[in-house]
Protein backbone atom coordinates (compact mmCIF):
# COMPACT_ATOMS: atom_id res chain seq x y z
CA UNK A 1 0.00 0.00 0.00
CA UNK A 2 3.01 2.51 0.40
CA UNK A 3 3.91 2.74 -3.17
CA UNK A 4 -0.15 2.99 -3.84
CA UNK A 5 -0.19 5.86 -0.95
CA UNK A 6 2.70 7.59 -2.64
CA UNK A 7 0.58 7.96 -5.48
CA UNK A 8 -2.00 9.85 -3.88
CA UNK A 9 0.36 11.69 -1.99
CA UNK A 10 1.87 13.18 -5.09
CA UNK A 11 -1.25 14.50 -7.02
CA UNK A 12 -2.12 16.11 -3.66
CA UNK A 13 -0.34 19.76 -5.05
CA UNK A 14 -2.04 18.99 -8.75
CA UNK A 15 -4.44 21.91 -9.52
CA UNK A 16 -6.88 19.11 -10.73
CA UNK A 17 -6.95 18.12 -6.75
CA UNK A 18 -7.43 21.65 -5.94
CA UNK A 19 -10.49 21.63 -7.98
CA UNK A 20 -12.21 19.14 -6.27
CA UNK A 21 -13.08 20.49 -3.08
CA UNK A 22 -10.61 18.02 -1.37
CA UNK A 23 -9.51 19.09 2.24
CA UNK A 24 -5.79 20.04 0.62
CA UNK A 25 -4.01 19.65 3.99
CA UNK A 26 -5.48 15.89 5.06
CA UNK A 27 -3.57 13.17 4.09
CA UNK A 28 -5.16 10.55 1.42
CA UNK A 29 -6.98 7.50 3.29
CA UNK A 30 -6.05 4.14 1.24
CA UNK A 31 -7.45 2.03 3.81
CA UNK A 32 -8.83 2.38 7.75
CA UNK A 33 -7.36 -0.34 9.51
CA UNK A 34 -5.19 -3.00 7.90
CA UNK A 35 -5.76 -4.13 4.81
CA UNK A 36 -3.11 -6.85 4.57
CA UNK A 37 -4.92 -8.95 7.04
CA UNK A 38 -8.70 -7.90 6.47
CA UNK A 39 -10.72 -10.89 4.69
CA UNK A 40 -13.57 -7.98 4.78
CA UNK A 41 -14.09 -4.78 3.92
CA UNK A 42 -16.78 -2.02 4.54
CA UNK A 43 -17.01 0.14 1.38
CA UNK A 44 -18.27 3.81 1.49
CA UNK A 45 -17.47 6.62 -1.00
CA UNK A 46 -14.86 8.77 0.28
CA UNK A 47 -13.20 9.62 3.91
CA UNK A 48 -15.35 12.14 5.99
CA UNK A 49 -14.19 15.60 6.65
CA UNK A 50 -14.91 14.22 10.49
CA UNK A 51 -11.70 12.33 10.48
CA UNK A 52 -9.90 15.96 10.08
CA UNK A 53 -12.18 18.61 11.58
CA UNK A 54 -13.97 18.60 14.88
CA UNK A 55 -17.70 19.93 14.73
CA UNK A 56 -16.78 23.63 14.45
CA UNK A 57 -14.63 22.86 11.20
CA UNK A 58 -11.35 23.11 12.93
CA UNK A 59 -8.04 20.93 12.40
CA UNK A 60 -8.33 17.50 15.01
CA UNK A 61 -4.71 18.02 16.43
CA UNK A 62 -2.90 16.42 19.21
CA UNK A 63 -4.51 13.40 21.17
CA UNK A 64 -7.63 14.32 19.26
CA UNK A 65 -5.84 13.70 15.70
CA UNK A 66 -7.09 10.61 14.30
CA UNK A 67 -4.53 10.64 10.34
CA UNK A 68 -1.80 12.56 9.38
CA UNK A 69 -2.15 16.13 8.17
CA UNK A 70 0.34 18.87 6.95
CA UNK A 71 0.84 20.40 10.03
CA UNK A 72 1.00 16.85 12.37
CA UNK A 73 3.85 15.55 9.58
CA UNK A 74 5.56 18.88 9.73
CA UNK A 75 4.81 20.06 5.63
CA UNK A 76 4.07 23.08 4.08
CA UNK A 77 3.18 20.83 0.54
CA UNK A 78 3.09 17.59 -0.04
CA UNK A 79 5.13 17.53 -3.01
CA UNK A 80 7.67 17.97 0.07
CA UNK A 81 6.74 14.61 1.53
CA UNK A 82 9.68 11.81 1.54
CA UNK A 83 9.93 7.81 2.42
CA UNK A 84 9.22 8.72 6.16
CA UNK A 85 6.36 11.07 5.32
CA UNK A 86 4.57 8.23 3.35
CA UNK A 87 5.53 5.45 6.19
CA UNK A 88 4.10 7.68 8.89
CA UNK A 89 0.91 8.32 6.33
CA UNK A 90 0.58 4.36 6.29
CA UNK A 91 0.88 3.09 9.71
CA UNK A 92 -1.51 6.07 10.81
CA UNK A 93 -4.32 4.46 8.20
CA UNK A 94 -2.74 0.44 9.08
CA UNK A 95 -2.92 1.83 13.10
CA UNK A 96 -6.32 3.70 12.81
CA UNK A 97 -8.93 1.62 14.89
CA UNK A 98 -6.17 1.43 18.06
CA UNK A 99 -5.81 5.26 17.83
CA UNK A 100 -8.87 7.49 18.16
CA UNK A 101 -11.44 5.93 15.57
CA UNK A 102 -14.72 7.95 14.37
CA UNK A 103 -16.67 5.49 16.74
CA UNK A 104 -20.04 7.57 15.64
CA UNK A 105 -19.54 5.89 12.57
CA UNK A 106 -17.62 2.74 12.66
CA UNK A 107 -18.93 1.32 15.99
CA UNK A 108 -22.38 0.79 13.90
CA UNK A 109 -20.47 -0.86 11.25
CA UNK A 110 -18.63 -3.01 13.41
CA UNK A 111 -22.21 -4.26 14.92
CA UNK A 112 -23.68 -4.70 10.85
CA UNK A 113 -20.30 -6.83 10.01
CA UNK A 114 -20.42 -8.97 13.57
CA UNK A 115 -22.20 -11.51 11.55
CA UNK A 116 -19.18 -12.69 9.44
CA UNK A 117 -17.03 -12.92 12.53
CA UNK A 118 -15.03 -10.07 11.59
CA UNK A 119 -13.87 -6.57 13.13
CA UNK A 120 -12.48 -3.03 13.04
CA UNK A 121 -11.32 -3.77 16.35
CA UNK A 122 -8.53 -6.19 18.18
CA UNK A 123 -5.39 -7.56 17.40
CA UNK A 124 -7.52 -9.86 15.37
CA UNK A 125 -9.73 -8.03 13.34
CA UNK A 126 -10.29 -9.40 9.88
CA UNK A 127 -12.35 -5.99 8.82
CA UNK A 128 -10.80 -2.69 7.35
CA UNK A 129 -12.84 0.14 5.62
CA UNK A 130 -12.45 1.11 1.91
CA UNK A 131 -13.83 3.83 -0.17
CA UNK A 132 -14.43 4.42 -3.72
CA UNK A 133 -12.21 7.58 -3.28
CA UNK A 134 -9.26 8.09 -0.85
CA UNK A 135 -9.46 11.41 -0.75
CA UNK A 136 -11.68 13.74 2.06
CA UNK A 137 -13.65 16.41 0.87
CA UNK A 138 -15.01 19.78 2.60
CA UNK A 139 -18.46 18.93 1.44
CA UNK A 140 -20.33 15.39 1.72
CA UNK A 141 -20.20 13.62 -2.01
CA UNK A 142 -23.35 14.29 -2.73
CA UNK A 143 -22.75 17.99 -2.31
CA UNK A 144 -19.69 18.33 -4.73
CA UNK A 145 -20.93 19.46 -8.08
CA UNK A 146 -20.95 16.25 -11.08
CA UNK A 147 -17.65 17.84 -12.36
CA UNK A 148 -16.18 17.08 -9.32
CA UNK A 149 -17.36 13.71 -9.43
CA UNK A 150 -15.99 13.11 -11.82
CA UNK A 151 -12.70 14.62 -11.77
CA UNK A 152 -12.19 12.49 -8.54
CA UNK A 153 -13.16 9.36 -10.30
CA UNK A 154 -11.08 9.88 -13.27
CA UNK A 155 -8.12 11.07 -10.70
CA UNK A 156 -8.53 7.90 -8.33
CA UNK A 157 -10.82 5.63 -9.50
CA UNK A 158 -8.69 2.88 -9.98
CA UNK A 159 -7.18 3.00 -6.55
CA UNK A 160 -9.86 0.62 -4.83
CA UNK A 161 -9.44 -2.00 -7.43
CA UNK A 162 -5.51 -2.34 -7.09
CA UNK A 163 -6.10 -2.27 -3.32
CA UNK A 164 -8.23 -5.00 -3.65
CA UNK A 165 -6.08 -7.04 -6.13
CA UNK A 166 -3.53 -7.01 -3.81
CA UNK A 167 -5.41 -7.77 -1.03
CA UNK A 168 -7.05 -11.26 1.02
CA UNK A 169 -10.39 -9.42 0.79
CA UNK A 170 -13.53 -11.80 -0.07
CA UNK A 171 -16.29 -10.02 1.33
CA UNK A 172 -17.24 -6.21 0.69
CA UNK A 173 -20.14 -5.06 2.39
CA UNK A 174 -21.36 -1.58 0.63
CA UNK A 175 -22.70 1.00 2.84
CA UNK A 176 -25.85 2.60 1.17
CA UNK A 177 -27.82 3.27 -2.29
CA UNK A 178 -25.32 6.05 -3.54
CA UNK A 179 -22.07 3.93 -2.92
CA UNK A 180 -23.74 1.08 -5.19
CA UNK A 181 -24.71 3.47 -8.07
CA UNK A 182 -21.05 4.63 -8.16
CA UNK A 183 -19.85 1.39 -7.84
CA UNK A 184 -21.59 -0.41 -10.58
CA UNK A 185 -20.42 3.14 -12.63
CA UNK A 186 -16.71 1.73 -12.32
CA UNK A 187 -17.30 -2.18 -12.13
CA UNK A 188 -20.34 -3.13 -14.18
CA UNK A 189 -21.82 -4.96 -12.15
CA UNK A 190 -25.58 -6.42 -11.44
CA UNK A 191 -26.69 -7.02 -8.27
CA UNK A 192 -29.56 -9.26 -6.83
CA UNK A 193 -32.13 -7.22 -5.30
CA UNK A 194 -33.62 -9.23 -2.14
CA UNK A 195 -36.96 -7.80 -0.19
CA UNK A 196 -35.98 -8.06 3.81
CA UNK A 197 -38.83 -8.22 5.96
CA UNK A 198 -37.03 -6.97 8.99
CA UNK A 199 -36.13 -4.35 7.13
CA UNK A 200 -39.67 -2.17 6.75
CA UNK A 201 -39.74 0.99 7.99
CA UNK A 202 -43.13 2.18 9.59
CA UNK A 203 -45.21 5.21 8.42
CA UNK A 204 -48.07 7.21 10.24
CA UNK A 205 -50.25 6.09 7.52
CA UNK A 206 -50.23 2.99 4.79
CA UNK A 207 -47.81 0.12 4.10
CA UNK A 208 -44.33 0.91 5.47
CA UNK A 209 -41.15 1.75 3.24
CA UNK A 210 -39.79 -1.49 2.08
CA UNK A 211 -35.83 -2.47 2.80
CA UNK A 212 -34.13 -4.39 0.01
CA UNK A 213 -30.73 -5.93 0.10
CA UNK A 214 -28.69 -6.42 -2.91
CA UNK A 215 -25.76 -8.87 -3.50
CA UNK A 216 -23.35 -9.61 -6.28
CA UNK A 217 -19.84 -10.40 -6.92
CA UNK A 218 -17.23 -7.93 -8.97
CA UNK A 219 -14.15 -9.52 -10.49
CA UNK A 220 -12.87 -5.52 -12.72
CA UNK A 221 -12.59 -2.35 -10.82
CA UNK A 222 -12.37 0.96 -12.89
CA UNK A 223 -10.02 -1.63 -15.36
CA UNK A 224 -8.37 -3.09 -13.21
CA UNK A 225 -8.83 -7.34 -13.24
CA UNK A 226 -8.99 -8.41 -9.20
CA UNK A 227 -7.69 -12.14 -9.94
CA UNK A 228 -10.68 -13.53 -8.45
CA UNK A 229 -14.44 -12.39 -8.09
CA UNK A 230 -14.85 -10.76 -4.98
CA UNK A 231 -18.61 -11.07 -3.00
CA UNK A 232 -20.49 -7.69 -2.51
CA UNK A 233 -23.42 -7.34 -0.10
CA UNK A 234 -25.15 -4.36 0.68
CA UNK A 235 -26.98 -3.82 3.75
CA UNK A 236 -29.48 -1.21 4.97
CA UNK A 237 -28.33 1.80 3.53
CA UNK A 238 -27.23 4.78 5.86
CA UNK A 239 -25.45 7.99 5.34
CA UNK A 240 -21.65 9.18 6.81
CA UNK A 241 -21.53 12.84 8.47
Amino acid sequence: MVEMLSRLIKRMDSPAVEATDVIPWSCPVPAFGDLSTSFVATLGLNPSNREFVDEAGNELEGASRRLHTLKSLGLTRWSDADAGHVELVEEGCRRYFSRNPYNDWFRSLDLLIAGTRASYYGMFAGACHLDLIPYATRRKWTDLTTRQRSALLAMAGDTLGSLLRDSPIRLIIVNGRTVIENLRGVSSTGFERVAMGGWILPRRAGSGVAGFAYRGAVRRLAGVDLGRNILESVPKGGSRT
